[in-house]
């Protein structure tokens, strides 16, 4: 009865890594009678071979933590490949939300977690090597029937299975597969005829200011999810209002994002190159490249290039690789208010700031704003200033320095999580309409795209979500909003709504669609180009 007690609690700690793997769940872990085997047949080597096995069930139980929490906040699985780049941001992201004190508990915890996990394996199999499969004989004739029974149950049984080395072998294989789909996308890139290595002029807009303003996680499921429509519908009828008050033409469509939950940089990249750009992988390999983006075609059209990134707080050297003439990161926007959990300034002081920088610039310029008061944790949500002038350096903002709960108590609530993210979306949208309708009004020479970076975790759409963001295109000169209702990219019509019975083209589209409209010859395309599924696409049925 002890040895059936021991075999079923060990068992079932072996199973749990088939959480992480596609398909039905086995009953058997068949890594449990080859634990068993090797305890049982290696006496000499019982207590280190325990502890190691320990060790590498708890660095197992540590990635199918991790492959849970991606699938949450990135709706996609684990690739090991591609997360290793990511550690920093995800500390950067905890610390900022939790506080470091929180922060560096939560590690602390997660590491104990996994201790204590190591040594209760390591204490389970130790116990069972007492009882062994099977009396003393050569292993041809006890011990090795018994694996090859065992793995043949495992190979022709649906109710066995190999979990961990399973999983295993399943990341080593996307390790070896995104690898090599690196080294084809740089092949890739190196065989792209010279055309295509030559900024395109967008002289059609040679005297307007262009601005791309990304709007943190504002996803088509504002729209098209029973939850957070009541919001978003009346604020998009709002933001319609205000846009005719001020004599502006809008039309509104959708672009499906590469990314859902995080990692902005990849959409954003994916809308100025031309390139589906849907991992780390990808983004690092195109940055290295000698490929042009938009910011390339602005320049050769003669505009100012600026980006504004409120959340870089810390050293950016690839933003370098993006060529614009100025970054304006944190540290450059004279903000002197408070921070708000992860949100280092509000966007309304963001938009305020931008104004001065456009209204100081001479020449035309083309501008990428990285919009964050829509980032999660969504607390909390400030109201809008009427008044813009007294925004000044931001210390107005101070009247709600620590206002709001604790994200760490807010997040126990998945319900009020989501109430709060809709919110969010509404502050941003209600301070985007305000600067267009104050700021833009009778400037016919100002084409204003605003547009989400992806959608919000799979916790706020559910699983298997439209990737869609929505995109809005404004100005005061119809002629220039006209191309985006010619038809000829899918999913636009006029007015603040999207067609929500149509799904977007891909982010990848955005490049070729402007410099065939905006460049001097309609119809011409010389850089850019949408090559669908990039082959750096993690090979996983959910990405």
């Amino acid at each position: 009865m002890t040895t059936l007690i021991l075999l079923l609690i060990v068992n079932g700690l072996l199973l749990v890594p088939a959480l992480a793997t596609p398909g039905p769940l086995p009953w058997l872990a068949v890594e449990t009678l080859i634990v068993w085997l090797l305890m049982t047949g290696m006496p000499r080597w019982r207590r280190p071979l325990a502890t190691g096995l320990g060790t590498i069930y708890a660095a197992v139980l540590a990635l199918v933590a991790a492959d849970a929490l991606i699938r949450q906040s990135l709706g996609r699985g684990l690739n090991v490949y591609l997360e290793t780049s990511a550690v920093g941001d995800t500390w950067h992201l905890l610390h900022t939300n939790l506080g470091m004190p929180v922060a560096v508990l939560l590690v602390i915890a997660l590491l104990a977690i996994l201790v204590l996990a190591a040594a209760l394996f390591r204490a389970l199999i130790l116990r069972l090597s007492r009882y062994p499969i099977l009396p003393r004989r050569p292993f041809w004739q006890g011990r090795g029937p018994i694996l090859a029974g065992a793995l043949a149950l495992a190979t022709f049984t649906g109710w066995a299975g190999l979990p961990s080395s399973g999983f295993l072998a399943h990341q080593a294989s996307l390790a070896v597969h995104t690898h090599a789909a690196a080294q084809a996308f740089r092949a890739q890139l190196a065989e792209e005829p010279a055309s295509s290595l030559q900024p395109t002029a967008l002289e059609r807009v040679a005297e307007v200011d262009v601005i791309l303003a990304f709007i943190e996680s504002y996803g088509i499921s504002g729209l098209t999810d029973d939850r957070y429509r009541p919001v978003l519908k009346p604020r998009l009828d709002t933001l319609g209002e205000q846009l005719e008050r001020a004599g502006l033409t809008v039309a509104t469509g959708r672009l499906r994002s590469p990314v859902q939950g995080g990692q902005s940089w990849l959409g954003h990249l994916s809308v100025l190159s031309g390139h589906w750009i849907n991992s780390q992988v990808a983004y690092e390999t195109f940055l290295a490249s000698d490929y042009p983006t938009l910011i390339d075609d602005f320049r050769a059209t003669g505009h100012q290039t600026l980006a504004v990134m409120p959340a870089i707080t810390e050293p950016w050297p690839e933003g370098q690789l993006f060529g614009y003439d100025r970054i304006y990161d944190h540290n450059d926007l004279g903000y002197q208010g408070p921070s708000f959990n992860w949100v280092t300034m509000p966007d309304q002081y963001t938009w305020h700031r931008f104004e001065r920088l456009r209204q100081s610039t001479d020449a035309p310029i083309f501008a990428e704003l990285a919009l964050i008061s829509s980032h999660a944790p969504w607390v909390p949500i400030l109201p809008v200033l009427d008044d813009w002038k007294e925004l000044n350096n931001g210390q107005v903002f101070q009247q709600w320095k620590g206002a709001g709960e604790a994200p760490v108590s807010l997040w126990q609530d998945p319900e009020r999580v989501r109430e709060h993210y809709i919110r969010a979306i509404d502050y941003a949208l209600a301070v985007a309409g305000g600067y267009a309708e104050r700021y833009l009004a009778g400037e016919d020479h100002t084409l204003l795209f605003i547009l989400g970076d992806h959608q919000p975790a799979p916790l706020i759409t559910g699983e298997d979500a439209s990737r869609d963001v929505i995109v809005h295109v404004i100005s005061a000169d119809p002629a220039l909003v006209a191309p985006f209702l010619s038809g000829q990219l899918p999913g636009f019509q006029a007015g603040t709504l999207p067609e929500l019975d149509r799904d977007g083209v891909p982010m990848s589209r955005f490049r070729g669609f402007l410099q065939r409209h905006y460049g001097a010859d309609e119809g011409t395309l010389k850089g850019g180009f949408d090559v669908g599924q990039n082959p750096a696409t993690e090979p996983r049925s959910d990405s």
